[in-house]
């Protein structure tokens, strides 16, 4: 059978597509750390966790008798918050506790600022075990 040639257009007009505006959604900007901070989290790698309890009276009293150091905190809360995460990522990797997290964003800092810590030490846990093995053969 052959088609037979359209005598009448066909009923409906055609619609030109109707193009609305959408809102691109903005990329998230990259999580940074200023000089200063990122220098915190360097200091910290010195530090062990015993630098974030609060001395006792004994020990305070031996530190007092022998001349032991304490690293002091902060006088900024906000860099202390940094220095305590800082110290437990250093010294234990992803085991960090929740309530330090926690102090960390209610110091204005994000999460995104807390995995971009932990990829850091991270790589630099990795270089020091490379540079360990090459010295080691």
């Amino acid at each position: 059978i052959a088609a037979l040639p359209a005598t009448r257009p066909f009923p409906f007009p055609a619609a030109s597509p109707t193009l609305v505006p959408v809102e691109q959604p903005r990329a998230a900007a990259e999580p940074r750390l200023s000089a200063l901070e990122w220098s915190i989290v360097a200091l910290a790698e010195r530090d062990n966790l015993a630098s974030l309890r609060e001395p006792g009276r004994i020990a305070a009293a031996l530190e007092g008798l022998f001349g032991l150091a304490r690293p002091n905190r902060l006088a900024d809360p906000r860099l202390e918050a940094l220095r305590r995460v800082a110290v437990h990522v250093w010294r234990n990797r992803w085991k960090v506790p929740a309530d330090e997290i926690a102090a960390f964003k209610d110091a204005g800092f994000t999460l995104d600022q807390y995995e971009l810590i932990q990829l850091s030490i991270a790589k630099s846990h990795q270089k020091a075990r490379r540079r360990r093995r090459s010295m080691a053969r």
